[in-house]
């Protein structure tokens, strides 16, 4: 089971762990059994079956969705008040999530990409910057993983997943134009772009005219952070990054 969870972790897939943490009198199967569960729904390993490990996946697949820790507890009395068994025992089960570290892929390695991937870093995400300027990505920024190339280059290179935000800032509005529809074709979580009020509605203007619907649209987080009155790089940073973890976390 522990292979099988390392696996896990190793490929970035979500998964929680299932551990029975205390019984009392009649159970299924008792102290220290684990199962594995999965964001579709799979196992592996048992809890106990039947009804109790049913619910205890549909529990699982909801930690998965919040990122948190759960304890439950079942009665396995009477099916008639709702219990999920008949055994005659009672049992204590935590669901302990397993989630991929976030990544931030930054797109545009100027003083802002840079100041964000800095920032990124130190609170704990793995970071991608891609720049189309190879000189630019040749000085190295202070990322886990550095592409220049295309923009499609890049998306083959390092799969964007829906645990990935997406933070664009780049020099111009033509680039956002020619890159975004790539991005907007990804699961990413988040997608911010950096820019004036104005500048999202040129790009947006561009964008419609391209053919990107408005749905798609809507998934654009412009002009990115969170009003602080950001003046420097590492003032901008900190806007974007605020709204980037808050976006992640939830209310």
């Amino acid at each position: 089971m522990i292979a099988e969870l390392a696996a896990a972790i190793a490929r970035e897939e979500p998964v929680v762990l299932a551990t029975v943490v205390r019984t009392e009198r009649s159970v299924p199967r008792r102290a220290g059994s684990k199962m594995l569960v999965y964001a579709d729904g799979r196992t592996e390993g048992t809890v106990g079956g039947g009804e109790m490990e049913h619910r205890v996946t549909l529990e699982a697949v909801e930690v998965l969705a919040e990122g948190r820790p759960r304890m439950l507890s079942y009665s396995l009395l009477d099916p008639a008040d709702g219990d999920p068994g008949v055994c005659g025992g009672r049992a204590e089960i935590y669901l302990e999530p397993y989630m991929p570290a976030s990544t931030l892929f930054i797109v545009g390695a100027g003083h802002i990409g840079r100041a964000v991937s800095d920032l990124a870093k130190w609170v704990g995400y793995r970071t991608v910057v891609w720049d189309d300027r190879a000189e630019v990505i040749d000085d190295a920024p202070n990322a886990d993983v550095a592409l220049t190339g295309t923009i499609t280059d890049a998306l083959d290179a390092y799969r964007v997943t829906g645990e990935t935000a997406i933070v664009v800032v780049t020099r111009n509005v033509e680039l956002d134009v020619q890159i975004l529809p790539n991005l907007l074709a990804t699961p990413a979580r988040y997608i911010g772009l950096m820019g004036s009020a104005r500048r999202w509605e040129t790009t947006r203007d561009g964008l419609i005219a391209a053919g990107v619907s408005e749905a798609n649209l809507a998934r654009v987080h412009a002009p990115i952070g969170i009003e602080i009155s950001a003046e420097t790089p590492e003032e901008i940073a900190v806007s974007i990054l605020a709204e980037v973890i808050g976006d992640r976390r939830g209310p």
